[in-house]
């Protein structure tokens, strides 16, 4: 009887020690399936689940393809045009390398501001609660000048600006918020000035330690893509007018600029610049990559490098447009750019300079670009940077 207790009490016990032993080695390991899932996997997973199939549709505003996914995406908005800072404090910036067309110009001092404009490349990445763009900043009335090209009543996203109509403060062509009035932006049915001050809160967030470092506040708001695309719908503008008597398509005014694909030159020109003299930390470069036919932004004397997506900003084609500055024409030391007329224009792709120069009849036409024969320029299919210089600037290449 005592060798039959004793043979139970042994197998009990290693039957438990067993079982024991396999939760702990169960609970103790990571599981393989944890290891190989992550926020990011799933992320990318689910973008590229969009892009399946040929990438045969053309962006009407640079030419780049895309898929049919993500033509259906664009085809039902309007262009989404932001001002985005370039401060030094503010780099790295968000957003800029998904913009289509990128236009920078001085917005105060020697700091240069940009108006990224975005519709086809960020159509399928544009994802509910997340502030993709950024930091913001404040109106400029030349902005708006070639904001204008982009259709009927475009998409402007800004956190304030210069100038209310009844400040006398501010000189008259410089009234920014004043414009964005008289032009029929900020009507109701046509609202399609996207001001911070004017959205629901979250639409916009302030984000003083989002790189890293603390910021000023000045250099912290972030908006988001798909929450101010989700604003203009309940404004009655998406890809139509749909407030208006007409319900016009935005782009029934909009002229295309003309494209063609890749033709590398086999030469290596790298344009740089500085807006005003001496001020190192906004002087530019664009390094020509004969690998990729694309010109790689330095800025500063540093790669620049967007920081919501980690891609490092490069553009198939640079223009420089040489312009007219006039500075300090009131107390705040507003500055005027003459944005129509015409001017010297150097336009670099292929690796290779086209000396021509820049047309605009008026504030709504589109501004073309031509070679020295009268030839309208095409442009390579991609990202277009448009750099606007003072008349007097020296650029290198």
């Amino acid at each position: 009887m005592k060798k039959i207790s004793l043979l139970v009490f042994v197998g009990v016990y290693l039957l438990t020690t067993g079982v024991s032993f396999a939760v702990f080695d169960f609970l103790g390991k990571p599981q393989a399936e944890e290891v190989l899932v992550s926020p990011e996997v799933t992320s990318k997973s689910k973008f590229e689940a969009l892009l399946v199939g040929p990438k045969d549709r053309e962006c009407p505003l640079n030419g780049a393809k895309f898929t049919q996914k993500e033509e259906e995406l664009w085809q039902a908005r309007r262009p989404l045009l932001v001002m985005i800072e370039n401060h030094a404090d503010s780099r790295p910036q968000s957003g800029l390398s998904r913009a289509d067309v990128v236009y920078e110009a001085i917005a105060e001092g020697a700091i240069a501001r940009f108006m990224a404009v975005f519709y086809c490349g960020t159509a399928i990445y544009s994802e509910e609660g997340e502030y993709d763009i950024g930091p913001v900043r404040s109106a400029r009335t030349y902005f708006l000048d070639w904001a204008s090209e982009y259709g009927d009543y475009p998409l402007y996203a800004h956190v304030g600006g210069a100038g209310q109509c009844s400040d006398p403060t501010v000189n008259s062509k410089a009234k920014a918020l004043c414009q964005l009035e008289q032009y029929g932006w900020k009507n109701k049915g046509t609202w399609s000035d996207l001001d911070q001050f004017s959205l629901g809160f979250k639409i916009c967030r302030r984000e003083p330690d989002r790189t890293g470092k603390t910021v000023a506040t000045e250099h912290s708001m972030y908006c988001g893509t798909y929450a101010l695309w989700k604003t203009a719908e309940t404004r009655g503008l998406t890809n139509l007018t749909l407030n208006s008597k007409k319900q016009n398509s935005w782009d029934v005014n909009f002229k295309q600029w003309l494209f063609k694909d890749d033709s590398p030159s086999g030469e290596a020109v790298s344009p740089e610049f500085e807006f005003w003299t001496d001020y190192k930390d906004y002087a530019v470069k664009w390094e020509y990559d004969a690998a990729g036919n694309n010109y790689k932004r330095i800025n500063g004397g540093v790669s620049q490098q967007d920081f919501y997506t980690k891609d490092y900003l490069v553009a198939k084609n640079i223009v420089i447009q040489f312009m007219k500055e006039t500075a300090n024409v009131d107390e705040h030391k507003h500055l005027l750019y003459q944005t129509t007329g015409e001017g010297k224009a150097i336009v670099f792709q292929d690796g290779k300079a086209i000396v021509g120069k820049w047309i605009k009849k008026d504030r709504t036409s589109r501004t073309r670009f031509v070679d020295s024969l009268g030839k309208e320029i095409q442009f390579n299919r991609g990202q277009i940077w448009l750099e606007i210089v003072p008349t007097t600037s020296k650029v290198s290449y």
